[in-house]
């Protein structure tokens, strides 16, 4: 076999080929129980998280996947080496129903700035095999290539967006929001979701999850690196902001269905403890170091903000302004400045989910409430507060929209008097479908955005101390399976010197 074929294979390969050549011999208690893969996570200079879930009934509709309600104990190895010859750490937890028999396991003790590789065992089964990484060490600054993405719709294509994401073998992916969508299964998409209705309590959510999770794309993409993810709306309901509802469809209790979308992400993610639901809230914005090099500020912006404000739509209202709404909550938009305030590392990234910079839709000013530009105040406070600490070398990374794009980032849009940073908008994994390179997004009323377009994929950036150079990397159909991915444009972002040049 061939070390492509082979890598594939280990990283990310059928969970069957893995049941074939890797299971033991003792008699078994339960069918192999890896079918949603393996994770990890938020990594840190001596470890991070590595995630796997006990299934082996995925879609069974009471949640529970083919589990029954006794613990699991699911042994874990951390090697140097992908054939495990050299093992680092191992260790053993205990699966329960109460969480799904999801593993969520916190590795330390490693050395910074490695390579490594895991694996789960349990009742004779051993799992598929990912690939991992520490972050180096505080007072190094080493080169790295981060991949994003956000918005992967599973009944609208194929996730050939994460297969390609996963070939690039990066040192880490950074997941931006609308991992699942909640909504009623289609009669006319390419897939069908699971179960078919909206989905409202802990046990439709945690079946969607796993449907999500049994596509061996998406699988080899969390087993090629580390993820950091953060969600934005579909993981709960279209539009919510706080505990305001997006639409009064179906009815029920929507603290009740937060606080389950919150638990069903928490399990199926490759999160540390820190992160576990208490009732129906979740802390998930963290800060995340690359050893000198770069700072990850992880937002969340939709568990404290504000109800959209003028109807949730396009439509202007004084409301957008007023300065005591907010997109982030007081708490959260402290601990921000505060850390931009740090300069922990040469580039400040903010991993976030709606469109950050000003985007007029019409000459009437008319522009989405949904995104930043509905809670103008509220970004002027962080825009103007990161230039204020002195700040050149800011890139906010975004999802949400479908649709790639580029912009500079001005401290006043109506005068574009200096620009102070750079946002890089990913486009779908497969919201939306195939997409149309024809279309046009750009417009004279936004001179300070500067790329557009309209095709799913991702987005590729290389990192180092003196330049950001980033590539977005598009595939030309989802409802067609594995086609191969491109590079549609390429900018580079100087360190020190904030706004978007050709490279």
């Amino acid at each position: 076999m061939s070390s492509v074929n082979r890598r594939t294979l280990i990283l990310g390969g059928l969970a069957g080929a893995g049941a074939t050549v890797l299971t033991s011999g003792t008699a078994h208690a339960i069918g192999y129980p890896f079918t949603l893969g393996v994770a990890s996570g938020d990594p840190a200079p001596d470890g991070f998280v590595l995630w796997t879930r006990l299934a082996p009934s995925p879609l069974n509709a009471d949640g529970l996947g083919g589990m029954s309600s006794a613990g699991v104990t699911v042994e874990w190895q951390v090697a140097s080496d992908e054939y495990f010859t050299s093992l680092v750490r191992t260790g053993s937890v205990t699966a329960v129903q109460a969480s799904a028999h999801t593993v969520h396991v916190e590795v330390a003790g490693l050395q910074p700035g490695r390579e490594y590789y895991y694996r789960f065992r349990a009742a004779g089964h051993i799992s598929q095999t990912g690939r991992s990484r520490t972050t180096p060490a505080a007072g190094t600054s080493p080169a790295f290539t981060m991949l994003f993405a956000s918005c992967s719709h599973y009944e609208a294509g194929y996730f050939t967006a994460y297969r390609r994401m996963a070939e690039e073998r990066p040192d880490v992916i950074l997941h931006l929001g609308d991992y699942i969508y909640e909504g009623t299964a289609s009669t006319t998409n390419v897939r069908k979701h699971a179960p078919v209705s909206e989905i409202t309590a802990l046990a439709d959510y945690r079946v969607r999850h796993a449907q999500y999770k049994t596509d061996i794309d998406l699988q080899a993409a969390h087993a090629a690196a580390p993820w950091l993810v953060v969600w934005d709306d579909h993981e709960v309901e279209n539009n919510y902001a706080n505990l305001v509802r997006g639409d009064t469809s179906p009815a029920g209790d929507f603290r009740a269905r937060r606080a389950a979308a919150y638990k069903a992400y928490w399990e199926h993610m490759p999160l540390r403890a820190s992160s576990i639901p208490v009732n129906e809230n979740m802390q998930l914005y963290r800060r995340v170091r690359w050893g000198s090099l770069a700072t990850f500020h992880m937002l969340d912006t939709r568990q404290y903000r504000d109800d959209q404000a003028c109807g949730d739509g396009t439509k202007v209202c004084a409301a957008a302004g007023d300065p005591a709404r907010s997109l982030t909550g007081a708490a959260q938009e402290s601990w921000l400045l505060d850390g931009l305030g740090q300069r922990l590392g040469t580039w400040d990234i903010l991993g976030q989910q709606v469109f950050f910079a000003q985007k007029l839709a019409s000459a009437d000013g008319a522009k989405s409430m949904d995104a930043w530009d509905g809670y103008t105040a509220s970004r002027d406070r962080i825009q103007r507060g990161w230039d204020a600490r002195g700040n050149t070398s800011t890139v906010v990374l975004t999802g949400d929209v479908h649709r790639s794009w580029a912009s500079d980032l001005m401290l006043d849009y109506s005068t574009q008097n200096k620009i102070i940073g750079t946002e890089l908008v990913t486009t779908s994994v497969t919201s939306g479908g195939d997409g149309n390179a024809a279309d046009t997004g750009l417009s004279s009323l936004n001179p300070h955005v500067k790329f557009f377009k309209n095709l799913r994929g991702y987005v590729r950036v290389h990192v180092d101390s003196t330049r950001m150079l980033a590539d977005f990397r598009v595939v030309d159909k989802v409802t067609v399976r594995d086609y191969p991915v491109r590079t549609i444009q390429s900018y580079a972002i100087e360190a020190g010197n904030p706004g978007l040049v050709t490279p």
